[in-house]
């Protein structure tokens, strides 16, 4: 009878083991599985006349942050993106869009664009970024007096403003560091 308990406990211990392990192991940020590199965050942009182009008025962001349909909608209405003219010549408008389009969020899959994807509909071409549910979730519990009524930031679609590693597509929570806050911690 000893015997069968301690088996059951050896067992339970290695099962609670193994779980807690595999919990830890699936939220790191980058880890390796077999043959296939798997990732939590967004790949840089590897773009220079995109990240030239876009970057020049704001921060390039990653391709996967949005669904192809949302950049092919983005890039097709840049007289009016955002309020602003951002027209470009054909050839640089087609090399963009093709690049945005290859690399979206539903054509290379990674842990952050699929969450992204979660929260938009299937029909929707969302075009702000930080307008997305996923966006206003990981952002919602930061005071406004941070973001919005912060100079150095002034809205949560400033990325680069509070994760220093966001032009890797770095987007850790903890590694947010606040201008004028200091580092954020939930």
């Amino acid at each position: 009878m000893n015997k069968r308990i301690f088996a059951g406990a050896l067992i339970m211990a290695a099962s609670v083991s193994l779980s807690v392990s595999g919990i830890v192991f699936a939220d790191r940020d980058e880890y390796e599985r077999g043959l296939f590199k798997r990732t939590g965050t967004v790949p840089a942009v590897a773009n220079k006349l995109y990240a030239t182009e876009c970057g020049a008025c704001h921060f390039a962001y990653q391709p996967g942050w949005l669904p192809a349909r949302s950049w092919k909608k983005m890039v097709g209405e840049l007289d009016d993106h955002f309020g602003e003219n951002a027209e470009l010549d054909q050839e640089s408008r087609d090399a963009i869009t093709q690049y945005l389009v290859t690399e979206a969020a539903d054509v290379k899959p990674n842990r952050k664009s699929r969450k992204i994807l979660r929260s938009i509909r299937d029909t929707d071409a969302p075009q702000r970024i930080s307008t997305l549910r996923y966006m206003v979730s990981k952002h919602d519990e930061i005071p406004a007096r941070l973001i919005t009524g912060n100079a150095k930031v002034g809205s949560a679609a400033n990325c680069i403003a509070c994760h220093k590693g966001a032009s890797e597509g770095q987007f850790n929570e903890h590694g947010v560091n606040i201008p004028g806050y200091g580092p954020w911690e939930d």
